[in-house]
């Protein structure tokens, strides 16, 4: 059996019915023109051949470099079925592409000692808008090969680019069409749901959607059968995918009494740089840091996995290291440089959670490492570990403030254990960056608003000691270490006329110490 076979299982798997594969290209699978999520790096030229076994014979190798410079042939697979297989030398000669479509016919059968009653000559029709005029093609006559009349696949061949890439403006459905729309009014999140109007949250407000049309999510949603049935009985499922011709996001499946919902974050192809986050305090300084856990803080949508995702970026581009990530799912598209490696993994999918994941990482060589989310006690007390090993560890947690992260992160473990991690902490923390975005006062979009923690002599007694109630006096005299409490920055940004004082007090943990900041 040809290792190839593994990839077209999952092929059939997923729905798909094509598998592109060539030298030093990432394999892809697509449904009907559409790329199906498929994570495999690049095959080199020994890696493909090894894929193809015997499915390369030297016969075919030598028409692909001697002759005609392409081989048509069909691959029976009892179990999978049939597939039309089109080997291609490519114009510069420095390597081969290979598709595979899988084929309208059936698998052969197994004989049977009695046949059934009534056998059918020729399979049903297909509909008429995926099942095009036949197009009669002669096979070479070696081994695997039939003289055959192949049904092509794709219902219009101007649906690709020269290259052979998706052509998103051709290939449009109610789905992608959806994300597009949203992309094209800066909506950061959509929500869809069986019998509902389509709403995007547009700088932080609901906002309704004229889409023509409906959108049946049971099929529209890139699900694998085994998604499916996790859906159905009451699961979620969290998915990082690509929308062809408009980037990435994040997708979350899950089931309503109504029927199944979708939770869609819209991502930017790459991170950001930290400049176009308009922080109020530095986050350069960061990028020097080689050890211990930097935290980023916030409620859902607050934009920690952006923050994260460009101090990583810019940790990627100005050092040498080895960053290893460790996403549910993998959100923002990130770039190694010439003297750094990037290795990402994706929780259910690459690794089956946050703490595994972390275990493996400290066997990997890593510099730094990136947790998604610290969720609890074991990812927690895994990250510490990393973070007094030598490695500069980036999570992001839910709270509201510096001070309650540190009380969330002790009050996962038991109480016999709260004066050890204490010490950890006070030994490992670095910053913590605790943020929320509030609408611009002028124009459109969101700003954000933090408060900053920086561990230094005092601030690790405090922590130490257990006394988390001084830390806001602690960061109120730590300005000159780069601290900052939530209602000073919320009071700068009211005086610089960035935000509104009403969306200020609205967003404030302390009103009074904001409005003491405020002139009078």
């Amino acid at each position: 059996m040809a290792r190839i076979d593994s990839i077209l299982a999952m092929l059939t798997a997923q729905g798909a019915n094509e598998l592109r594969v060539g030298t030093d290209r990432e394999p892809k699978l697509l449904a009907f023109g559409t790329q199906k999520r498929f994570s495999m790096p690049a095959t080199n030229e020994e890696t493909l051949r090894d894929l193809l076994g015997e499915l390369l014979t030297p016969e075919r190798e030598q028409v692909l470099r001697e002759g005609r410079g392409r081989v048509d042939f069909i691959y029976e697979q009892p179990s999978l079925g049939s597939f039309q297989v089109g080997m291609a030398m490519r114009g510069s000669k420095d390597g081969f592409d290979v598709t595979f479509l899988k084929s309208q016919r059936a698998p052969k059968a197994a004989p049977r000692v009695e046949p059934p009653r009534e056998v059918a000559v020729n399979p049903p029709p297909a509909p008429a808008q995926s099942q095009p005029q036949s197009q009669p093609e002669a096979f070479d006559d070696t081994t695997g090969t039939h003289e055959i009349a192949i049904e092509p696949v794709h219902a219009n061949p101007d649906h690709f680019t020269s290259s052979g890439e998706f052509d998103a403006q051709t290939n449009t459905n109610a789905f992608d069409g959806l994300i597009a729309h949203a992309a094209a009014i800066k909506a950061s999140d959509l929500h869809l749901a069986f019998g509902e109007t389509p709403r995007a949250r547009v700088d932080g407000v609901l906002v309704a959607l004229d889409f023509p049309g409906e959108i049946d999510l049971t099929s529209s949603l890139p699900l694998s059968q085994a998604e499916c049935a996790r859906v159905a009985r009451g699961e979620s499922v969290d998915l990082g995918i690509e929308i062809p011709g408009t980037g990435r996001v994040r997708l979350h499946v899950f089931r309503t009494s109504s029927g199944i919902a979708a939770a869609i974050r819209l991502l930017p192809r790459m991170a950001p740089t930290i400049a176009s986050l308009h922080m109020p305090i530095p986050l350069e300084p960061l990028i020097d840091t080689h050890h211990g856990l930097i935290l980023v803080c916030g409620a859902t949508g607050s934009g920690k996995s952006t923050t994260l995702a460009a101090l990583c970026q810019e940790i990627l581009r100005k050092r040498s290291i080895v960053l290893t990530t460790l996403e549910d799912p993998i959100e923002y598209g990130l770039n190694a440089t010439a003297s750094s490696l990037l290795r990402r993994r994706e929780i259910g999918r690459d690794v089956p959670d946050f703490a595994s994941g972390i275990r493996d990482a400290l066997r990997e060589d890593p510099d730094v490492i990136l947790i998604g989310e610290l969720r609890d006690a074991e990812t927690i007390a895994h990250a510490l570990t990393a973070a007094e090993t030598g490695h500069l560890v980036l999570a992001s947690l839910h709270s509201s403030g510096a001070a309650s992260a540190i009380e969330r992160i002790v009050d996962a473990f038991p109480p016999e254990r709260h004066d050890q991690l204490r010490g950890q902490l006070a030994d490992s923390l670095r910053p913590i960056i605790a943020q929320r975005l509030l609408p611009r006062a002028r124009g459109g979009g969101r700003i954000p608003a933090v408060e900053v923690l920086r561990v230094n002599h005092a601030i690790a007694a405090i922590i130490r000691e257990g006394k988390g109630a001084q830390l806001s006096s602690a960061m109120q005299s730590g300005k000159a270490d780069g601290m900052i409490t939530l209602e000073r920055c919320l009071a700068d940004r009211v005086i610089a006329k960035d935000i509104r004082l009403e969306d200020a007090r609205a967003s404030a943990n302390d009103l009074s110490s904001l409005m003491a900041y405020l002139p009078k």
